[in-house]
């Protein structure tokens, strides 16, 4: 039998046990956050003396531990373990079921449980359970804080040992998963899944309401909150409320003026990268994508789709209220608003709001003075365009 020591230094805070007086004042540190050991090229600091000295290691350019498979060559044992995964690939337990297979018989054991259904672990906070009681310790990090495994690079912190291990490979440069079709690699196996989906055009999320089918689960969620319209992302300066983070992003710059996306070209800012696209159109950029009907080019392939439409007057985005069709889903969004009666767009002036930004902008001018629109005969200034042209109508009939 094993011999196992008593665990008789208790953690104060949350109530972990550890066999020696040095480990526990080492894991303390994870809740003061003191990190007493600077490196002195670049300040970062870390929680013990070991992983200062593995840093350093970061700006001389050491690695003394070499792979003796492919000659690789890490600052640290433990990259050099994480990079030897990369290549033994033997899995010798498979499971009678599906057919996976793992390195080890409590990984199956633990698959099993997915088909059995069974999660003996509960959790005492919030009654979440899991398959694993590994899990389940890991789950609980998430109320407590703690975040154990620390990157002995940056000194970064993580709850999960497996979120460090992808974590590492920012360093190492690791890239274990290569693509079968265009040679691309990746650090992780579930984003290379779907990058395959650009290859095969697989769609496995396909929502129930109109059946529209997704490449990711994430963009099948936001899509559905159009069915639903909840929108769980509220404005903590104003109180709106937006369906996706994206949105909410960026409707705060119109809070606080941020403009990060910047032309090259005339320095131009917006505050969304799709308005700097637009706008490098007007200069005289490369535009590879050409329509084969008319000749216009395009900067994406995107835009060059979309204008597509125009031509073979494709329209797969239908509302459910009165059967009309739209050539984009944006289009829909916005017809939407005309059965609803949603105008999000208000005014921060005056009571009025309306369903569009552009239509929001105009009537600012009003509230601005703005007349940006002059008359070429007589000088006279308008607020909007339409307005000049019906003005310009006064003289051709003087004429």
């Amino acid at each position: 039998m094993p011999k196992f020591e008593e665990k008789v230094f208790c953690c104060n805070i949350c109530g972990k046990g550890f066999s020696h007086k040095y480990t526990l004042k080492q894991h303390i540190r994870i809740h003061t956050e003191e990190k007493q050991y600077t490196c002195e090229i670049c300040s970062k600091s870390f929680l013990e003396k070991g992983n200062l000295k593995i840093h350093l290691r970061s700006h001389t350019g050491e690695k003394q531990y070499s792979c003796d498979i492919c000659d690789k060559s890490y600052t640290s044992k433990q990259y050099l373990t994480f990079h030897m995964q990369s290549h033994t690939e033997e899995k010798p337990y498979s499971c009678d079921i599906c057919d996976k297979s793992y390195t080890t018989k409590q990984n199956l054991t633990i698959h099993i449980q997915r088909h059995t259904g069974e999660k003996q672990y509960s959790c005492d906070i919030c009654d979440k359970s899991y398959t694993t009681k590994q899990n389940l310790t890991i789950h609980i990090r998430s109320h407590t804080g703690e975040k154990p495994y620390s990157c002995y690079v940056c000194g970064m912190s993580f709850a999960e040992q497996a979120l460090m291990r992808i974590h590492m490979r920012i360093h190492t440069g690791e890239r274990p998963y290569s693509c079968d079709v265009c040679g691309m690699s990746f650090a992780q196996l579930g984003i290379m899944k779907r990058h395959m989906r650009t290859h095969t055009g697989e769609k496995p999320y396909t929502c129930d309401v109109c059946g529209t089918s997704f490449a990711q689960k994430k963009t099948m969620k936001k899509h559905i909150r159009t069915h639903t319209g909840e929108k769980p992302y509220p404005c903590a300066i104003c109180g709106k409320f937006y369906n996706t983070q994206e949105y909410l992003t960026i409707h705060i710059r119109s809070h606080t003026g941020e403009k990060p996306y910047s032309c090259e070209i005339c320095s131009k800012s917006f505050s969304e990268r799709g308005k700097l696209t637009i706008h490098m159109q007007s200069h005289d950029v490369d535009k590879p994508y050409n329509c084969e009907v008319c000749g216009i080019s395009f900067i994406q392939k995107a835009f060059l789709n979309r204008h597509m439409k125009k031509h073979t007057e494709e329209k797969p985005y239908s509302c459910e209220i009165c059967n009309k069709s739209f050539s984009e889903s944006g289009k829909l969004t916005k017809h939407m608003q005309s059965h609803t009666g949603d105008k999000p767009y208000e005014c921060e002036v005056c009571p009025s709001s309306f369903t569009k930004k552009s239509s929001l902008n105009r009537h600012m001018k009003m509230h601005t003075g703005e007349k940006p629109y002059s008359c070429k005969v007589c000088g006279k200034s308008f607020w909007e365009n339409n307005k000049l042209n019906k003005h310009i109508k006064t003289h051709t009939e003087e004429n």
